[in-house]
């Protein structure tokens, strides 16, 4: 099934084939310069630090301007500085968002990812097309970018999106780490179990449980489970046609006045669970 997206202001709202709805929150502008700014930052310090090093251990003496350096520089220490900077140019972006889920140091500085726009991950290939296309949204700059075309398509585009976005089918929104739980809160604790929980009253009953085999009470435990998918009167209906063979078999006692099958197939299951671990 198609997935479906739906916008609206300063979000992106994506349903999921399963019909449930998922809201990002569209970075701004602003915190998206932001974070391009530091990202350019560590790129052209990341690319200065490796000219110096191979400048360095070539005991090249240095001259009194970059140019003078770059004309006494042997030809295979030049190509090999153009080859190395070129590199960091071109794949600083790519690398960070296809290795760290669509972030860069920036983005994650800022809380921006860029993601794709049926709420998937960025692949290698969006990642190479939307940075392909920088080039053209840093115009009129290249050494040092402007962004002038970003930021016009941006104010026009509706998502926010440069020229790169859209020609690779992203979005960049912005993380709400404040509203979600921690991975460390949400598997501190383990899952309950709905065939261990009480929804209903205790039933007392007594009855000799040793009669009910596991394939009885495998089928008592997955009703239990799935009871809240199911609607009232079919709830009750189910815990009747479970609980009725199951009272044939062991005949309790029990107050005809506190009695629901439901609470019943509880009190058995549990009783049935107690007897298990104090064998074991």
């Amino acid at each position: 099934m198609s997935q479906y997206i739906i916008q609206a202001e300063e979000s992106l709202i994506i349903e999921t084939p399963e019909r449930v709805p998922l809201e990002f929150s569209l970075a701004s502008i602003g915190n998206r310069f932001l974070a391009v700014a530091v990202d350019h930052v560590l790129q052209f310090l990341a690319m200065f630090t490796i000219a110096w090093f191979l400048i360095a251990v070539s005991d090249l003496p240095l001259g009194e301007t970059a140019e003078e350096t770059l004309t006494t520089m042997p030809g295979w220490l030049l190509a090999a500085t153009i080859l190395l900077v070129f590199f960091i140019f071109a794949s600083y972006f790519i690398i960070f968002e296809w290795l760290w889920n669509g972030q860069t140091p920036g983005k994650r500085m800022m809380k921006l990812r860029v993601i794709r726009e049926d709420g998937r991950p960025v692949t290698l290939w969006e990642a190479i097309a939307r940075n392909l296309i920088r080039i053209a949204d840093a115009m009129p700059g290249f050494i040092i970018p402007i962004y002038s075309v970003g930021l016009i398509t941006a104010f026009l585009n509706s998502r926010d999106q440069r020229l790169g976005d859209i020609f690779a089918g992203t979005v960049v929104i912005r993380e709400r780490t404040d509203e979600a739980p921690t991975f460390r809160e949400t598997f501190s604790s383990t899952t309950p179990d709905l065939a261990y929980a009480r929804f209903k009253p205790t039933v007392e009953f007594s009855a000799n449980l040793a009669g009910v085999s596991d394939p009885e009470i495998e089928v008592a435990e997955t009703f239990l489970r799935r009871r809240l998918d199911l609607t009232e009167k079919q709830r009750e209906w189910m815990a009747w046609r479970i609980a009725l063979p199951l009272m044939f078999k062991l005949k309790p006692k029990y107050d005809l006045a506190e009695f629901t099958y439901e609470g019943f197939l509880e009190e058995l299951v549990h009783r049935v669970a107690a007897r298990r671990s104090q064998l074991n």
